[in-house]
């Protein structure tokens, strides 16, 4: 007979650092990319399904790996963990040891990297840079990235802006120009998801040696930044819509923004306080919530609704 309490003592670790909240983001992410192939007439849905589990299995790397990181350099001693912020505590808490973590975060790379393999055996060599930025952002992410105030910049492309070029170029095996348009605002979406996740760590990231550009500009620079990047969003879909190079139907997309208006007022009037879990909760449905409706608004016309 299985041990299903042993089992789950050995698993559940796994799961935890593997923040599978968190994991809704690759899901929009190739959704978003996947539609806008469809705004150039094309739809695989086998390459959409291999593409989304190589993205979670990456994403899943990069949160076990930076859990395994943080507790070596004595970060997870001092944060103080939120649904959004601070790790899961899982190695603090002995629940499972560095190494284990280590090895789990570098097996879940080792499957993206054969699924990227796949695709570039199959597209042909259009993939290579999204691959090659997709792999530094994974593996060099927390122990490099983040220590030369380049971590935003690269979550943005590793986990915004590459996979949704990257699920369109398997799907049409050339770079529409939608996708383009839309790596966009998920650029700026995962950009702005890390920078202002990083407020209520400012000092435990700063004990790890990490410089990040709430270190390198201040908390009110930064508290800027965040609200900067937040309008340049939707301002980014409009141009792509009064450009012609995406339906009108992506507008929908710009609902989503009233998400963000409590983030923005926080980040420009009390970025010296530390962020209450209603503003990070509000940006995490900002930028779900744009993928996700900006998927929907460049699908709509293929299936013939508009």
């Amino acid at each position: 007979m299985v041990d299903v309490r042993s089992y789950a003592h050995r698993v559940g670790p796994l799961l935890r650092i593997s923040r599978p909240a968190f994991l809704a983001l690759p899901v929009t992410l190739v959704a978003l990319g996947a539609a806008a192939a469809t705004v150039e007439g094309v739809f695989d849905p086998t390459r959409t399904a291999v593409a989304l589990i190589g993205l979670v299995v990456l994403h899943i790397s990069v949160n076990a790996l930076n859990e395994a990181s943080d507790y070596e350099s004595g970060i997870d001693e001092r944060t103080d963990a939120t649904p959004f912020s601070g790790g899961s505590k899982t190695l603090p808490d002995g629940h499972i040891d560095p190494r284990t973590a280590y090895r789990y975060g570098y097996l879940m790379a080792a499957i993206g990297a054969l699924i990227g393999l796949w695709f570039l055996a199959v597209v042909g060599p259009l993939l290579i840079p999204v691959l090659v930025l997709g792999a530094v952002s994974v593996l060099a992410y927390t122990d490099y990235l983040t220590r030369y105030s380049l971590g935003e910049l690269f979550a943005g492309l590793g986990l915004g802006g590459l996979p949704v070029l990257g699920t369109a170029i398997v799907q049409a095996g050339t770079v529409p120009t939608a996708a383009v348009v839309a790596a966009v605002p998920a650029f700026l979406l995962t950009f702005n998801l890390l920078l202002l996740n990083e407020f209520p760590d400012v000092a435990p990231d700063r004990f790890g040696n990490r410089k990040n550009l709430l270190h390198r500009f201040g908390r009110i620079w930064g508290g800027r930044l965040y609200a900067l990047a937040s309008a340049l969003v939707p301002m980014s879909i409009l141009t792509g819509i009064l450009l012609g190079v995406v339906p009108i139907t992506a507008i929908l997309a710009l609902l989503a923004s009233v998400a963000a208006v409590r983030p923005v007022a926080w980040t420009l009037r009390s970025p010296q306080a530390q962020p209450p879990e209603s503003v990070l909760r509000d940006n995490v449905v900002f930028i779900l919530a744009t993928n996700g409706l900006l998927a929907v608004g460049l699908a709509l016309p293929s299936v013939g609704l508009f």
